[in-house]
């Protein structure tokens, strides 16, 4: 059997997260609930931001539930796209604004 670096999401994998903190799982399971739950913003648009910030936090199994979850609420391709791009920008963005600390090191930096 091949071995990957993620395993497949498995029903015997849910029921072992379900015994051993099965409180925890109802919890974690009724904020989701709520927090993907029509209001503000609609169901579609709150994908649309879980599909970016699972690129962002790189979780494979958020980027394929979220994907699945953005096209099940209407999302086209395109925006789901879209979601992506500005996920990488804001990535990108944070890098790049980082640099002050470089910057400030540098400028305040004794060279030999």
């Amino acid at each position: 059997m091949e071995q990957t670096l993620y395993p497949a999401s498995t029903r015997e994998i849910a029921g072992k997260r379900k015994q051993l903190a099965p409180r925890q799982l109802e919890a974690f399971q009724a904020f989701g609930k709520a927090v993907f739950a029509e209001g503000a913003l609609s169901e579609k648009t709150k994908q649309l931001i879980a599909v970016a910030v699972a690129h962002v936090t790189q979780c494979p199994y958020c980027i394929r539930g979220h994907t699945a979850g953005a096209l099940k609420r209407g999302a086209t391709e395109e925006e789901i796209m879209e979601a992506i791009w500005v996920a990488a920008e804001m990535r990108a963005g944070g890098a790049y604004a980082h640099s002050a600390l470089a910057i400030d090191v540098m400028s305040h930096a004794t060279h030999a």
